[in-house]
């Protein structure tokens, strides 16, 4: 079964993910991810991307046990994390995304990424790469909310909820999970009548002005992945994750 579907209608792309139990994807998914989001920017019929998902939340990230299985794999799993927000972030359409339940790692970088964010009351949003011995979300983070905020997220692992998000300023609207997606077509309706051409060059010069190069402060926290990935922590880290324990770090090592 695919991890996602993808249709286009109305000068709407719409790329559902659907990958039970908490579409939490493999190095190879992330990397069909992120051609399918580029392929849908390159369309003429396309003006506008939502991206909603199906089951218990949004996105859980990467597929822990594939990285706890196989650390190697660190290195496709990064490359397809960072194909896909810079698919969203570059993209020439706006990307809309419609959150719902839990919106983690690899889900904090799609919406960081995003243009637009609506979300349901039951969605929830938090980085625990620390305490699955990774590092990465933390640029994309901060595209949402305060330094300080983001900081404290990252160091503690606790979770946000919705109506928090958008006190902060990084979601647009919240709703029932029942209208989430009715609320987010809304919105990309209302961009895919406007002019192609305008909105595209609209969203080039947003990015132009944006402070600083999200890509570059996404690229160095990949290396210091990479450096975490060194250190028996983080293996314990995935290790307990994987087998539902508590966690056994050793001094720093």
């Amino acid at each position: 079964m695919a991890a996602f579907t993808s249709h286009v209608s109305a000068n709407i792309g719409h790329i559902i993910f659907n990958k039970p139990p908490v579409n939490a994807f493999d190095s190879h998914e992330w990397a069909a991810i992120a051609a399918e989001i580029q392929a849908l920017g390159l369309r003429d019929d396309v003006h506008v991307i939502v991206m909603s998902a199906e089951g218990r939340g949004f996105c859980a990230g990467v597929d822990i046990k594939e990285l706890g299985a196989h650390p190697e794999m660190i290195v496709p799993v990064n490359k397809g994390n960072y194909d896909t927000f810079e698919a969203i972030h570059k993209n020439p359409k706006p990307v809309i995304v419609a959150l719902h339940g839990f919106v983690l790692g690899g889900g904090i970088g799609i919406a960081g990424a995003a243009d637009i964010i609506v979300a349901s009351e039951c969605a929830t949003f938090g980085v625990p790469e620390v305490d699955r011995g990774a590092m990465g979300g933390g640029a994309h983070l901060q595209r949402m909310f305060p330094v300080q905020k983001v900081r404290h997220m990252y160091f503690t692992g606790d979770f946000i909820d919705a109506h928090e998000a958008w006190r902060l300023g990084a979601i647009e609207k919240v709703v029932p999970l029942d209208a989430l997606l009715t609320e987010a077509m809304a919105i990309a309706k209302k961009i895919a009548a406007k002019s192609n051409i305008m909105v595209q060059l609209a969203k080039e010069a947003l990015n132009g002005i944006e402070d600083g190069d999200l890509e570059a402060k996404y690229r160095r926290e990949q290396g210091m992945t990479l450096e975490a990935y060194s250190y028996k922590d983080s293996q314990e880290a995935r290790n307990a994750f994987n087998e539902k324990r508590e966690v056994k770090f050793t001094s720093g090592e």
